[in-house]
């Protein structure tokens, strides 16, 4: 059994995971990130939508962008359609990811691949990596937990996601290019919404939906019709190219931090809880959580982590407690939907009214 040793541990590569490791690493201190996929960002599991204004936060190639978008278009059940002017990037996801990695080994961070963090043990985090025999230990100052919405890190402080939504997501041909992401709301995606958002010549059509209020067919079969909907109004081929599927958390805001371990990203339930929008938030919050971890274990105060639940609430807090009220009053009016999701949808000035 080998014992890595090292100040801060990282458990996951995605976005937030790098983004921790790197702000880390920039401050000259040994960080080690343990990814438990053979390559990082595959496979993808994302519409793979980020604001332009995400791009501050990247160094390095820009070639994970794929084209722009302007806007994004509401569709309501009876086909009434809500601009919304939001300035984006459809990007490749996994070539984002290794973007952020590639930026993250640059400032010093080691990675281990194939990697799977286990338990913790006597203050050890034990891990198997795939192809060798036996287990290894790595013995950090401080933890972070980056490793998605069932987070093994998360179990072990009790902050646990407890409300996930299913997601399931078709790559298809589109019949031409398009200039603005499509939401659609219809009332058999019970508590969720479906779309279609535009990658060059392809697009990534899906829809995430919670059981319940009487919608309990197989989401499989929802997706399926949804994308033959689309066909139907010319706007992709029903012929999928690739599929994916995964789970996005709808939290409310709850404390991510306990003794010598925070969360980030997904693992944190810091993904908007209306939008399902989750990648900001995790290179954001990584880059806050790399810092305090750092400044932690320079001060040997871990009291310092604190910090990073503080600086976090104060950027994204409001917004999120926000989009979990907005989410209860959807999921209970939905039979009303048409009249609802006007006061719970970030496309129309109702849903920013009020408390």
């Amino acid at each position: 059994m080998e014992t890595h040793r090292c100040d801060i541990l990282v458990v996951g590569a995605g976005p937030g995971g790098s983004s921790a490791a790197r702000a880390a690493a920039a401050e000259g201190l040994e960080v080690l990130v343990a990814e438990r996929r053979d390559t990082i960002g595959v496979p993808v599991q994302c519409a793979e939508f980020i604001p332009a204004l995400l791009l501050r936060e990247i160094d390095g190639a820009r070639d994970f962008v794929v084209q722009s978008v302007s806007g994004m278009e509401t569709i309501l059940p009876d086909g009434t359609i809500k601009m919304m002017r939001s300035p984006g990037l459809m990007i490749r996801r996994d070539f984002f990811d290794q973007c952020l990695a590639r930026t993250a080994r640059e400032a010093g961070a080691r990675f281990l691949a194939s990697t799977r963090v286990l338990r913790m043990e006597e203050g050890e985090v034990v891990v198997r990596s795939k192809g060798k025999a036996g287990e290894d230990r790595v013995a950090a100052r401080v933890i972070i937990g980056a490793d998605g919405p069932h987070s093994t890190v998360g179990r072990w402080i009790g902050s646990e996601n407890r409300n996930l939504i299913p997601a399931v997501q078709w790559r298809v041909p589109l019949t031409s290019p398009m200039e603005c992401t499509e939401v659609h709301f219809l009332e058999e995606l019970y508590g969720g919404y479906g779309w279609l958002f535009p990658v060059g010549l392809e697009a990534n059509v899906g829809l995430g939906r919670k059981r319940g209020n009487g919608h309990g067919e197989g989401i499989g079969k929802v997706l399926k019709r949804f994308v033959s909907r689309l066909a139907e109004e010319g706007k992709v081929e029903p012929r999928p190219i690739g599929t994916t599927a995964g789970w996005i958390p709808a939290e409310p805001v709850r404390k991510v931090t306990r003794g010598n371990v925070l969360l980030v990203g997904d693992a944190a339930g810091h993904t908007h809880p209306i939008t399902g929008a989750g990648v900001s938030q995790a290179v954001i919050g990584g880059r806050m959580a790399g810092k305090w971890a750092a400044r932690a274990v320079e001060a040997g105060d871990l009291s310092l982590l604190g910090a990073y639940e503080e600086e976090w609430r104060e950027l994204f807090g409001d917004a999120q407690a926000r989009a979990h009220r907005r989410r209860k009053e959807l999921e209970q009016n939905w039979d009303d939907l048409e009249t609802v999701v006007k006061t719970s949808w970030i496309a129309f000035r109702e849903y920013y009214a009020g408390p």
